[in-house]
């Protein structure tokens, strides 16, 4: 068979003449052969097969710089960066939808605006780290600023401080950012991607570091919960202490499936293990969420040098006592000194007051 033209071509491979067109612009499917006088277009039929591929992957949405990686790959190869492309895009997707939903429920409830100067709470707060009765170095971080809190528990060894230290200077620049509420979600979840790569770029010869950070972020009345990892963020509310935030464990995994219970899981050998944090793994998803706050709140964001060893109750009671966020901190860490504080203690404490 000779060679055909780009108008019988595009009709074999799916393609329209106009993307051929652009297809050879970019140099991902030159033609066979161009009339020098006319500059007509002719294809060889022996490649359709990659015109189809191209006609299939752009309807994936594939990118075209990426489609041109992937034509160049033997079969096995492209099929394995196939994959790999869909499963960013399906991770993508997926929080995308979360924050569609979480967007939809905070709109629904009246809210416009993250920002608003003329708020009527404001946060009174405190921080605290204490190295622990075991350990010889300090791996946490505990912040606490006029509108975030934040804490996160570096791995152990070369490089867990410091990237503890980068996942929460990854958000500071938002503390003082003017936010409407259609785009915080979305900007927590890039700030959350920055200390991911930022993380990441602490590997050395010694290992990659990884950290868990949760954070929040006041704007007027709007709370912004973003969380990876098991550090946690509790709410006292009306004398009752819930947890906001679920451990990215392989023992809650467990736990979720049925297969542990939680009486097993606290004392099970791996319930350290986590199966999200920031620098392991190949993308970081972010648990995120939007609250309404309320005069009276107190917060508790916390390692899990303080939440392993102190239990629910004994939290409680030291969060309900009449202390200010400064002395309440102090309270909590040495609960978890006369555990033996065998981990890092990180924790911030802070009240909702009415201004």
């Amino acid at each position: 068979m000779g060679l055909m033209t780009i108008g019988a071509f595009a009709r074999a491979a799916r393609l329209t003449p106009k993307a051929l067109r652009l297809y050879d612009q970019v140099g991902l499917l030159v033609p066979a052969a161009v009339d020098p006088e006319s500059g007509y277009r002719f294809y060889d039929p022996a490649q359709l097969p990659v015109a189809r591929l191209v006609a299939q992957l752009r309807r994936v949405g594939m990118p075209l710089a990426t489609i041109r990686v992937v034509c160049a790959l033997e079969p096995a190869a492209a099929a394995e960066a196939i994959s790999a492309y869909w499963r960013r895009v399906s991770a993508d997707t997926a929080a995308r939808a979360r924050l569609a939903t979480l967007l939809v429920d905070h709109l629904s409830e009246g809210g416009t605006t993250m920002s608003d100067p003329n708020g009527t709470v404001a946060v009174r707060c405190a921080a605290g780290c204490d190295t622990g009765l075991v350990r010889d170095s300090n791996e946490d971080v505990a912040y606490a600023g006029g509108r975030l809190l934040a804490v996160a528990d570096g791995m152990r060894g070369p490089g867990g401080a410091a990237a503890s230290a980068a996942a929460v200077d990854a958000l500071k620049p938002l503390e003082f950012a003017d936010l409407p509420s259609a785009e915080v979600l979305t900007v927590l979840a890039g700030a959350v991607a920055d200390a991911d790569r930022a993380v990441r770029g602490l590997a050395s010869d010694a290992g990659q570091p990884v950290t868990t950070l949760t954070g929040l972020l006041l704007r007027g009345s709007r709370l912004a919960l973003v969380h990876v990892g098991d550090t946690r963020a509790y709410l006292l509310r009306d004398g009752e202490l819930s947890l906001l935030t679920q451990d990215h464990t392989w023992v809650q995994a467990q736990v979720d499936q049925g297969r542990l219970d939680r009486e097993q899981a606290a004392s099970h050998p791996q319930r350290a293990v986590l199966v999200r944090a920031l620098g392991g793994g190949r993308q970081v998803e972010a648990d995120l969420a939007v609250r309404t706050v309320q005069a009276g709140d107190r917060y508790l964001l916390c390692s899990d040098g303080l939440s392993a060893v102190v239990d629910r109750a004994e939290l409680r009671s030291a969060l309900t006592g009449a202390g200010d966020p400064d002395a309440t901190v102090r309270a909590l860490t040495a609960l978890a000194r006369a555990e033996g504080a065998p981990d890092n203690i990180a924790c911030v404490v802070a009240d909702i007051v009415a201004v």
